[in-house]
């Protein structure tokens, strides 16, 4: 069974840092990418950030240039920094694990992110 463990939200003034983790317990059997969305109330669940088996990335344009993802194999680990925050970016985020070729994923409980002006 995959579970997913979001980790380092918080609060922080606009412009500051964050970095989010995401840890991967158990075994996918599969190649598999992962994303980070995120969701702020009221609104739809939104792309943030991707980065498939061949660790090509991905990223929403609202947060080009600001965020960046990446990945610790060994350690089963997906990061999402985040620079330059807005008071926009504030929501939840969630990472999610998805199998190529399949519509087989999983969503982790979510992490969240408030950005005061």
């Amino acid at each position: 069974q995959v579970q997913l463990v979001e980790s380092g939200g918080g609060s922080v003034q606009a412009g500051g840092s964050l970095r989010l983790s995401c840890a991967i317990s158990g075994s996918p059997d599969c190649r598999y990418g992962m994303s980070w969305y995120r969701q702020a109330p009221g609104l739809e669940r939104e792309f943030v950030a991707r980065i498939d088996s061949a660790d090509t990335t991905n990223y929403g344009d609202s947060v080009k240039g600001r965020f960046t993802i990446s990945r610790d194999g060994a350690k089963n680990l997906v990061y999402l920094q985040m620079n330059s925050l807005k008071p926009e970016d504030t929501a939840m985020y969630y990472c999610k694990l998805y199998c190529r070729g399949s519509l087989l994923n999983y969503w982790g409980q979510g992490t969240q992110v408030t950005v005061s002006s």
